[in-house]
């Protein structure tokens, strides 16, 4: 994974995150959380909610806003796949599968559509992370392990 494919995801000005949850434990909602934060635009989506954090939560990525440049996919692998090829037919150039949501088949049909894929890394540890992510983050570059 080279640093200049995550940076040029970071770069955009509006994000989307598929799979906020109802479950406040669930990953998504940690990602989103962090990030508004950190003052990314970002919007929610999920099928089943109506609102996440008082903000409209949009049920497909063909629903969510025309300006939407990059996505972060939090969702269970068998539903990577239909996430991904709505966010290339709405022509999202940037994805990132967090871990866990990793999807083979997702990453053929991005890669084939030319879109930046990011997959197998943690979207916290690149933005502008703080806490154990960023001890997390040191210890990858310590060890080499970190992306160049």
């Amino acid at each position: 994974m080279r640093l200049e494919k995550i940076n040029k995801f970071l770069n955009c000005k509006k994000f989307a995150i598929a799979g906020v949850s109802r479950n406040e434990k669930k990953f998504g909602n940690i990602v989103y959380k962090e990030l508004k934060k950190k003052s990314y635009n970002i919007v929610p989506v999920n099928p089943y909610l109506d609102t996440y954090e008082v903000e409209k939560c949009y049920r497909s990525i063909r629903e969510s806003p025309p300006d939407i440049e990059a996505i972060i996919i939090v969702t269970k692998p068998e539903i990577t796949h239909s996430v991904v090829k709505e966010a290339v037919e709405k022509g999202i150039k940037h994805i990132f599968l967090q871990r866990g949501a990793q999807n083979d088949e997702a990453v053929d049909y991005a890669e084939e559509n030319s879109v930046n894929i990011i997959q197998k890394q943690c979207i916290i540890m690149f933005a502008n992370p703080s806490g154990v992510h960023k001890f997390h983050r040191s210890i990858l570059k310590l060890f080499g392990q970190y992306p160049n």
